[in-house]
């Protein structure tokens, strides 16, 4: 690394050729005599306050005015910037890497350090409620793509001196802020361990798309559809998280924060479980579970049984269908799965106010049409329609695409060899389940291995005042949710 040289001029040519400057519009300097020595001030435009700068500016040159001994001038200067947090650095490398950070250096004449103040104010939105985790009743703020604010919102509901937030860097050219949050006292020092090792070897040269390329470096499912982190927008969920055992990390650019480690279920939770009396949020995720075995199970199962109604008794014989249609069923299975999807992408890529038309048009009139030509028969509609209503109410959006993929491989192994077709993929599916990991952590846990006390609060939303304990999986040093422990 090329050291601060106490040559000024040398470090002007260096951030000439290293930041572009004349050539970037947006990469700023200007240069100031004070006591006369040069000072030299480098910042990104758009990634700071530029009320801030010029304050800072002002301050330096008042300088002048007032000071007259030159030997102290880095003293004078540090003094005189009156801001949270100004850092000295001794390498040219840094230096850069924080201007571009949104950082102003503080250059000074025959000196071999710099000055850094952070005055950064990333562009972005303001908080508010995630579309994906709404809830009745409830906070209606949400991560943003600022990581400072994301930090700031978890830690004004964990208002803990332990609680930790360490910076890392991660990528050659985007050298993206990655932070990972955990409760020092409570979260297993393996755990985070192996998360910052698994962070500080990526090797790459951008995270344009944040969260999701760390999720594969950390993880490393290749082409396993199931995933195996959790994507939270909601600071309350990750403050629940993290008071749990578990670790966090945010990512700059990215309102989604990563839960490690996870399990299957904890892709079936959602925060409006507990905005509700124990009762109802049990009661409502009994009614999640049903929908999300339907969003698996249910069209393999009904087209087995329309493929071989003998295996129905007489009391729900009128299941399968009334009309064969001209089509076989497993194919229109597969044709109406598909035109699902293109519904969902459809309104996805259209304008909201034109999404809810298309969504009535393509549903109601094409559907209709269809059933009338004889290219799906009634029934077919029906189940796919449950089953396509079962995946949204998933909260997982990664889950509920994994179980359709499963759910449409089911279909074609049930229409290809019937009963042995249906088995053989439902155990082949829980096998697969059984032997994924995620961070070393079984992934179908408490249901495999099983444990009994956990697999209770999993099935039922238990009164807070009765849960004592962390969940075991992610080895909590301090087991205990209370000051002390249950009498």
């Amino acid at each position: 690394m090329k050291k601060i040289s106490p040559k000024i001029e040398e470090n002007k040519a260096y951030m000439e050729d290293r930041l572009g400057m004349g050539q970037s519009f947006d990469v700023g300097y200007r240069e100031l005599i004070i006591l006369k020595r040069k000072i030299q001030i480098y910042y990104v435009t758009g990634l700071c306050d530029t009320s801030v700068i010029q304050e800072m500016m002002e301050q330096l040159v008042d300088i002048n005015d007032v000071e007259t001994n030159y030997k102290k001038l880095p003293e004078i200067i540090e003094n005189r910037i009156v801001h949270q947090q100004v850092n000295p650095v001794k390498t040219m490398d840094e230096a850069a890497d924080q201007i571009l950070s949104g950082l102003i250096t503080i250059f000074i004449d025959g000196e071999q350090f710099a000055f850094v103040v952070d005055v950064r104010n990333y562009p972005g939105r303001s908080p508010e409620e995630p579309d994906t985790e709404k809830v009745i009743r409830g906070s209606r703020d949400g991560f943003t793509e600022n990581i400072i604010e994301n930090t700031a919102l978890t830690r004004r509901r964990l208002r803990d001196e332990r609680l930790r937030n360490k910076m890392l860097k991660v990528g050659e050219r985007s050298k993206t802020d990655v932070c990972i949050t955990y409760l020092q006292d409570i979260a297993d020092d393996d755990l985070i361990a192996l998360v910052r090792e698994k962070i500080d070897a990526i090797d790459i040269d951008g995270i344009t798309m944040a969260e999701k390329t760390i999720e594969e470096f950390i993880i490393g499912q290749n082409w396993n559809v199931f995933p195996l982190v959790r994507y939270t927008e909601r600071p309350d969920v990750a403050a629940s998280h993290l008071l749990e055992g578990h670790v966090i990390i945010f990512v700059d650019t990215s309102p989604s924060a990563i839960i490690l480690p996870t399990t299957f279920f904890h892709h079936l939770q959602h925060a409006e479980e507990y905005r509700q009396a124990p009762s109802i949020g049990t009661f409502i995720r009994f009614i999640r579970f049903l929908a999300v075995f339907a969003s698996m199970y249910l069209l393999p199962v009904w087209l087995l049984f329309a493929l071989d109604p003998s295996l129905l008794p007489k009391e729900l014989s009128f299941i399968g269908p009334n009309e064969q249609g001209n089509i076989p069923v497993t194919i229109q299975i597969v044709l109406a799965y598909i035109g699902i999807e293109f519904l969902r992408m459809a309104a996805i890529h259209t304008p909201t106010p034109l999404s809810t038309a298309m969504g009535l048009i393509a549903a109601v009139l094409i559907g209709q049409i269809a059933i009338d030509v004889g290219l799906f028969s009634p029934e077919v509609i029906l189940y796919v329609s449950v089953s396509a209503i079962g995946a949204y109410v998933t909260p997982s959006y990664e889950l509920s695409v994994a179980n359709k993929i499963m759910n449409l491989l089911l279909v074609i192994l049930v229409g290809c060899f019937g009963m042995p077709g249906f088995v053989i993929g439902v155990l082949a599916h829980i096998l697969f389940l059984a032997n994924i990991k995620s961070l070393r952590t079984p992934y179908l846990w408490p249901l495999l291995p099983f444990n009994a006390k956990a697999m209770s609060h999993i099935l039922l939303r238990k009164p807070v005042p009765d849960m004592y304990t962390r969940p075991s999986i992610v080895h909590p040093k301090n087991n205990y949710r209370r000051s002390h422990k249950k009498n």
